[in-house]
């Protein structure tokens, strides 16, 4: 558990990089603080329902929040796992207000198919509706995207969330920070006000902070974090 209790409120925010199944790591950490908020940046890859495995701390409090990472769709169970396990707490692509901080959640990774701003910096499609006529019926899931299409980043999303206001942006991919990073994520950071990136995806911990002043946090395998408080950190 990184900063714990450094400029905390009376309704902590943890950020949990990805478990990939390890939930103990994120047990422990809230068991030490009050109870606050929980937000998971991504590839819980979860083989049982997701309240299920952080029943201890839903059961004293804890609000959980969450953002698809590139695994939760590797099969049918991890996705139901999670999406169907816990739909309130998603997050991708709207702004929840958490302890007096506004967050926004960027959900998926970038996919060339759709949409990668380095290999292909025009989008072949802007919406899920655009890419989805196109699709052969086929390739439809449940009647909509296929399932290894559920975590792919549209520009709509961009879109979305443009338009709102936020604090914190918390994202499966990286920004430019990162070797792997997006100079896009920063952008969208700017926009939005943001104050902080917060990420997972590639299990390193570190701290940056971008050309436009924005502080980022990259959480490694699992990792906790609580350093951001509604007034500072």
């Amino acid at each position: 558990m990184r900063n714990a209790g450094r400029g905390m409120s009376a309704h902590p925010i943890v950020f949990a990089g990805d478990p990939h199944r390890n939930f103990a790591r994120l047990l422990r950490a809230c068991a030490a603080l009050p109870p606050g908020t929980l937000v998971l940046l991504g590839d819980c890859e979860c083989d049982a329902p997701l309240p299920d495995l952080l029943a201890p701390v839903l059961a004293v409090g804890w609000e959980l929040r969450w953002i698809l990472g590139n695994r939760d769709t590797d099969s049918e169970r991890t996705y139901d796992n999670l999406v169907g396990a816990h739909p309130g707490g998603d997050i991708g692509g709207v702004v929840v207000e958490v302890g007096g901080v506004r967050i926004a959640g960027l959900s998926g990774v970038f996919k060339p198919r759709v949409w990668h701003p380095v290999e292909c910096a025009q989008p072949r499609f802007l919406t899920r509706a655009e890419f989805l006529r196109a699709l052969p019926a086929a390739e439809h899931w449940r009647g909509g995207l296929p399932l290894w299409h559920r975590d792919t980043i549209f520009p709509e999303d961009f879109e979305r969330l443009r338009r709102a206001r936020f604090d914190v942006l918390v994202t499966h991919e990286a920004p430019s920070s990162h070797r792997h990073g997006f100079t896009v994520i920063d952008e969208l950071a700017g926009q939005g006000g943001a104050r902080w990136i917060v990420h997972g995806h590639h299990h390193q911990s570190y701290a940056a902070t971008l050309p436009n002043g924005i502080r980022v946090r990259g959480l490694g395998l699992a990792e906790c974090w609580s350093g951001i408080a509604a007034e500072g950190d």
